[in-house]
C-alpha cells in the first residue's frame, strides 16, 4: 500500500486506540481462567489476532463482537497437540511458549520467517535444562513439556515479554517458583503491567526489592471482566504531531498508568529545548518517533540503542535509511544512535520505505507532515494500528 502525505499540520481530537501490550495481557489472563471474562478495547490488529488465534489453540473459545472479546478460558496442562499461529507478533509467541510447556502435547509455534528467527535462547536454555522438546522444523518452533517450577535465573535486560511469559505460566504449576532476575533489569514496566493484570485474574505474585519474583503454585485464574486502557505507544506519533506545530486533543490515556511509554510527554518536551540524551531502556518502542521528532527539532542521542536490532526490522538501520532521505545524519554505535538535525529539513526526492515495520510507517509519517512526501508498504500498520492512515486523513488541516 502506498500513501501520500501532505505538507500540513492537523486539528482535532484523536482517541487513544486500545493498549496494545495490556490486551495482549489480559486476553491471555481470561483465556486461563476458569469461568466466562469479558474483555473490551480488543482492536482488529495482527497482533491481537495473532493472540486470539493462539487462545483457540490452548483450547479456550472466544466470541468477539465489535470490540468485546468473550472468552471462556481453558486449562493449558490440559491442552491437545495444537498449531499455534503467531503471526508477526513477537508478544505472542513470548507469552505462549512457556504456556505451551504445561502440556506433555506437542505445539507447534508458526510465524513469519522474521518472527521465528528472533532470538529465543532464554526458552531454549530452560528446556535444555529440563530435558523438554524444543526443537526448529521447517513447519515453525515445536516444543512440548511438562514444565516443572522452582528457580529461574534469568537476565534483566532481555525482552521483558519472555519473563512475563513465565509469570503467566509458572503459577499453575505446583510447589513455589521464583524468577530471579539478573542486573541491570530493563522494561520494568512492562513487568509492572504483567503484575497488575495477574492480580487481575486473582494470581499471587510478588516482586521484591531485591529483584526476585515470588510465584506461589497451585493458583487458579478466576473469570474477570475488563477494559483495555488506551495506549501511549500509539499515542506518541500523536503526541509527537503536537510537538511539530499541530493542536491534537488525544482522548482516552490514563495519567496513573503503569504503562512505560508514557514517559512520551516528557521526552517530547526534552526534544523541543535542545538535543538531549535519552535514555530507551524502559521504552524502547518510542525509539523511531522519537528518532523522526527529533529530525525535525534539534536532534538526539538514544542510550542502550542495542534491542532495537531484535524488533520487527532492525529499527535503528531502517530509520538511518529513512531519515537520509530528509538529509538527516544518523550515528549507529554499539548501544547509541544520535541523530543531527540539518538546517533545512528536505522533501525526500524518492518514496520512503515501510521496512515491514509499522513503527517505521508511522514515525516517518509523521515527519512527512513537514515537508510531504509518499510511504510504500504503508500496510505495516495493520500490525498495531490497522486505521491509522483513516484517522490521520480525518483530521482537519488547521
Amino acid at each position: 500500500m502506498t500513501v501520500t502525505i501532505p505538507k500540513t499540520k492537523y486539528c482535532g481530537t484523536v482517541s487513544a486506540p486500545p493498549s496494545k501490550s495490556a490486551a495482549h495481557r489480559h486476553l491471555i489472563g481470561a483465556g486461563l481462567a476458569e469461568g466466562t471474562s469479558v474483555i473490551r478495547g480488543i482492536s482488529e490488529s495482527e497482533d491481537m489476532k495473532a493472540t486470539l488465534d493462539c487462545l483457540r489453540a490452548l483450547g479456550a473459545t472466544w466470541t468477539k463482537n465489535g470490540d468485546t472479546v468473550t472468552i471462556i478460558g481453558a486449562d493449558p496442562r490440559k491442552r491437545a497437540a495444537a498449531v499455534f499461529p503467531c503471526r508477526e507478533s513477537g508478544s505472542t509467541l513470548r507469552f505462549f511458549l512457556p504456556l505451551c510447556l504445561l502440556s506433555e502435547k506437542e505445539a507447534v509455534m508458526t510465524g513469519s520467517e522474521t518472527l521465528l528467527h528472533r532470538p529465543l535462547g532464554v526458552y531454549e536454555d530452560i528446556c535444555l535444562s529440563q530435558g523438554l522438546l524444543f526443537e526448529h522444523t521447517e513447519d515453525g518452533l515445536t516444543v512440548a513439556g511438562p514444565l516443572d517450577g522452582g528457580h529461574f535465573r534469568v537476565a534483566g535486560n532481555i525482552s521483558s515479554q519472555f519473563i512475563s511469559g513465565l509469570m503467566f505460566a509458572l503459577p499453575l504449576l505446583s510447589g513455589y517458583s521464583v524468577i530471579e532476575l539478573i542486573p541491570p533489569v530493563m522494561s520494568a514496566s512492562y513487568l509492572a503491567m504483567t503484575v497488575e493484570a495477574l492480580r487481575h485474574f486473582g494470581i499471587t505474585c510478588e516482586v521484591t526489592s531485591d529483584e526476585r519474583i515470588l510465584l506461589p503454585g497451585n493458583q487458579n485464574y478466576r473469570a474477570a471482566d475488563h477494559t483495555v486502557e488506551g495506549d501511549w505507544s500509539n499515542a506518541a506519533f500523536f503526541l509527537a504531531l503536537n510537538a511539530l506545530g499541530s493542536e491534537l486533543e488525544i482522548e482516552g490515556l490514563r495519567r496513573d498508568t503503569l504503562q512505560g511509554d508514557a514517559v512520551i510527554r516528557r521526552l517530547l518536551g526534552k526534544l523541543g529545548r535542545g538535543c538531549p540524551t535519552i535514555d530507551i531502556a524502559d521504552c524502547p518502542d518510542l525509539a523511531p518517533i522519537l528518532m523522526a521528532t527529533a529530525a525535525a527539532l534539534h536532534g538526539v542521542r538514544l542510550i542502550h540503542t542495542d534491542r532495537l536490532k531484535l524488533k520487527e526490522s532492525d529499527r535503528g538501520a531502517a530509520m538511518a535509511e529513512e531519515l537520509a532521505k530528509f538529509g538527516v545524519a544518523v550515528t549507529i554505535g554499539d548501544d547509541w544512535i544520535t541523530v543531527e538535525a540539518p538546517k533545512t529539513l528536505q522533501a525526500p526526492q524518492v518514496p520512503i520505505a515501510g521496512h515491514n515495520d509499522h513503527r517505521i510507517v508511522m514515525a516517518c509519517a509523521v515527519l512527512l507532515t513537514c515537508v510531504g512526501g509518499v510511504i510504500e508498504g504503508a500496510e505495516a500498520v495493520k500490525k498495531s494500528f490497522p486505521d491509522f492512515f483513516e484517522v490521520l486523513q480525518a483530521l482537519q488541516p488547521c
